[in-house]
């Protein structure tokens, strides 16, 4: 539309600016060798795998959201650096602990169709994706011992943050020019998305199921070497547990304030919004037959 701005150029420039540098921003040299586990090194390798789902997700962006070029373009900055996240990653077995580094067959089996999904429900769904990825590395951080991968999970938890926040850009501007059906597609998916905690298994893009001829194995966990991996990193290995859930959900809360503008401070708000915005969005019923 004539006169409307594109996010995508200043996007660029903003994530630009704060890109970290393979070569300089990871010490190397500090690497300790005493530090690193063959259990630790084993999920390093099994997140590089996750990471590089990137592709058939940029794929499936790319595919529903053909009548959005700015949006599009955009996925040009977050593919290369999600793409990054797998390689750096990569990069630190491949110098100590080569045995460990995915075959190209391996990071080949995660990249498989997608079903085509609502353009909007998937982009509130990769927002949440995005702050739940950012703490579960804050606390793999805090989890691993030796200095370089701790510094390396910092680094890729702030590239998903800064993601997290070039997507709500986004759906800020689809609530300007779509309304009230906009925002009742968004609300429906950050309330399962916050609330799956509760049932014992935190959603998240990469264990969800996205194809339904391949059912059940048609999520990105599924084509992991060990799809049972996930569950055990969280909650036997970096102990993921309710402080840190809850952490997750106070920000998405947080956020979801800032896309809504009004204050949105449990689930049970976001709950009674929700359906506030089921009811105006939904077209009115018929009237009844007479007799």
């Amino acid at each position: 539309m004539p006169g409307r701005k594109m996010l995508y150029p200043e996007l660029f420039k903003s994530l630009e600016r704060v890109r970290w540098s393979m070569a300089d921003d990871v010490p190397w040299d500090d690497f300790d060798p005493a530090r690193l586990s063959d259990e630790q090194a084993l999920t390093i390798k099994f997140n590089a795998i996750t990471e590089w789902a990137a592709l058939p997700a940029t794929e499936m962006f790319l595919r529903d959201n053909r009548d959005d070029s700015d949006f599009s373009a955009f996925m040009s900055v977050w593919f290369f650096e999600e793409q990054k996240h797998s390689l750096v990653l990569m990069e630190y077995l491949r110098r100590f602990r080569p045995e460990m580094v995915p075959t190209e067959k391996e990071l080949h089996a995660v990249r498989f169709q997608f079903d085509p999904a609502p353009a909007l429900e998937t982009l509130m769904l990769h927002f949440c994706g995005e702050i739940r990825l950012n703490h579960w590395y804050r606390c793999a951080a805090e989890w691993h011992t030796e200095p370089v991968i701790k510094k390396i999970y910092d680094l890729i938890s702030r590239d998903e943050a800064r993601h997290g926040g070039a997507y709500l850009q986004y759906m800020k501007r689809a609530i300007s020019r779509g309304g009230v059906e906009v925002k009742a597609a968004f609300a429906k998916i950050a309330l399962l998305m916050a609330s799956a905690g509760r049932a014992g298994k935190p959603l998240h893009p990469t264990n969800l199921h996205v194809n339904q001829s391949m059912f059940p194995n048609d999520t990105v966990q599924s084509k992991l070497p060990d799809p049972a991996w996930l569950e055990h990193w969280l909650d036997d290995q970096i102990r993921f547990d309710a402080a840190w859930e809850k952490k997750v959900i106070d920000m998405l809360l947080l956020n979801m304030s800032k896309l809504f503008d009004r204050p949105i401070q449990t689930l049970q708000e976001l709950n009674r919004f929700r359906k506030e915005l089921a009811k105006a969005a939904a077209p009115s019923a018929a009237p009844a037959p007479a007799g």
